[in-house]
């Protein structure tokens, strides 16, 4: 987030197995990111921080300040989801399935993920509410991230399930500050999903703002938006 790079220090790290971090030959688990999280906090921050995160990764980030709510000031969190909420069982979807099966799953990702036209593909028609706000250089830089050596250990481990939990376990054990944005036409988790992760918990959860013609990602669609709702909430729930 550039917009905010004049008013405080920004720290934008690529996690394991992901853009340009290390990535590892191995299949990846969820602690593996938890732990990567509260390292990275630990290890760059010298008081508790103001994180904000996004989908999947945006639910970790909860499990993580559960785990150690002294390293997070606010949470500020674009459609966090752990894709198996509410008893929701991702790995036994045929596309997880699919993914699981040795060889199947490297051709499945050489030919139909990894390529340029997967990604447009998948972007238009999957992960944003509107296909006209997929730029190309949006397609470049997930295609960069996909052809690194050894990318597809870590995209694997997401396709199968394996990174997938169900978040509404934990969200009531959440003590940090935190405000939920949720694009309206999120394919994956539709917002009530959100609603209802927000309600085990209104102390924590301060804000759910739902976002209309939006998808799983606000922060790409309507970057000017989500820049705007971001600002404000940093001072909303810096103030308690």
């Amino acid at each position: 987030y550039p917009a905010f790079a004049s008013e405080y220090q920004i720290l934008a790290p690529d996690l394991i197995g992901w853009g340009r971090s290390e990535h590892p030959q191995r299949n990846y688990q969820i602690d593996d990111y938890i732990t990567t999280i509260i390292e990275f906090v630990e290890q760059t921050c010298t008081e508790p921080a103001p994180v904000i995160a996004s989908s999947l990764t945006a639910a970790l980030t909860i499990r993580a300040a559960i785990a150690r709510p002294d390293l997070f000031k606010l949470l500020i969190l674009t459609t966090p989801a752990g894709l198996s909420d509410f008893g929701e069982d991702y790995s036994r979807s045929f596309f997880a399935q699919l993914a699981g099966t040795p060889m199947l799953d490297r051709i499945l990702y050489n030919t139909g993920i990894a390529t340029r036209n997967g990604i447009r593909s998948f972007l238009e028609n999957r992960q944003f509410a509107s296909a006209s706000r997929v730029y190309q250089e949006i397609v470049d830089a997930y295609l960069a991230s996909a052809v690194q050596p050894n990318a597809e250990y870590a995209a694997l481990s997401f396709v199968r399930g394996d990174l997938c939990f169900d978040l509404s376990l934990y969200v009531p054990q959440l003590t940090t500050p935190t405000a939920i944005i949720w694009g309206e036409k999120s394919e994956f988790t539709g917002p009530e999903i959100g609603r209802r992760l927000a309600t085990l918990n209104p102390q924590a959860i301060q804000i759910f703002q739902p976002l209309e013609d939006v998808g799983l990602t606000p922060q790409l669609e309507m970057p000017a938006v989500t820049i705007g709702l971001i600002r404000r909430y940093l001072n909303l729930l810096g103030s308690y």
